[in-house]
């Protein structure tokens, strides 16, 4: 067996050793490998040494093995929520599938077709970039049309295709009322703070509170004095 520059001898003094040990046998002029995986992809080499009239002839023959392996369940990254007019890129991917997989997207159950131009004659208007190689759907921009139910499908020509779990994503208009709206109201309540500060300056409470604070530490101060002298003429 040969990965890359390294020769691997795998059948020594009659049998079979390292991975191929207890899993390969010698069939005529053949190996049997049984439970094959993806790590025995390789290029196999058979070198026969015979004597002959001349000597010592030699042969060798060079065979690649690839391991065909079906795809596994997808990851899928679906958002729960975008808002209209926005770029909104849906993800799928597994690493698993020989030869690698390619994907499809479905929407509330029917598959998107690669090519946009069939939705030209719809009355929905959509507008997406679906890369079969990569699994990325790609809206640009989204809109409300685009809200729905959505799941990926890898496959490959070995085996079944394989999907990940239905996912939701809601599309929603933004709400320029309700933004403007609640600009208003801070901008009332900042406004009536304001005027609630203004008016008590005005009237004077700033002014007479600083005032009684002010009589009341000379109160304390005078009666802290009082005490000191009856204290020291107590003393004496």
């Amino acid at each position: 067996m040969i990965k890359g520059s390294t020769l691997s001898f795998v059948y020594l003094r009659g049998a079979f050793v390292g991975n191929f040990k207890d899993r390969a046998e010698i069939l005529h002029s053949g190996i049997h490998i049984k439970n094959v995986t993806r790590k025995d992809s390789a290029k196999y080499r058979c070198e026969i040494s015979a004597p002959t009239e001349q000597g010592q002839g030699t042969g060798e023959v060079e065979i690649s093995l690839l391991v065909l392996v079906p795809p596994s369940a997808p990851a899928c990254e679906v958002p729960i929520s975008a808002l209209s007019g926005t770029v909104v890129e849906l993800r799928c991917k597994e690493s698993e599938g020989v030869p690698a997989s390619k994907y499809r997207w479905y929407r509330n159950g029917a598959v998107l077709p690669e090519n946009t131009f069939f939705w030209r004659f719809r009355k929905e208007k959509n507008s997406y970039t679906l890369n079969t190689t990569t699994g990325t759907l790609l809206f640009n921009p989204v809109s409300k049309n685009d809200t729905g139910e959505y799941y990926c499908e890898a496959y490959n020509r070995v085996g079944r295709a394989r999907r990940c779990p239905v996912k939701r994503m809601q599309v929603d208009d933004l709400n320029v009322s309700a933004i403007i709206a609640s600009v208003v109201i801070v901008a009332l309540i900042i406004a009536s703070c304001g005027l609630g500060v203004y008016y008590a300056q005005k009237k004077g409470y700033f002014l007479k509170r600083n005032s009684s604070m002010n009589n009341s530490s000379k109160y304390r101060a005078t009666e802290s004095g009082k005490d000191f002298k009856h204290t020291k003429s107590f003393i004496i």
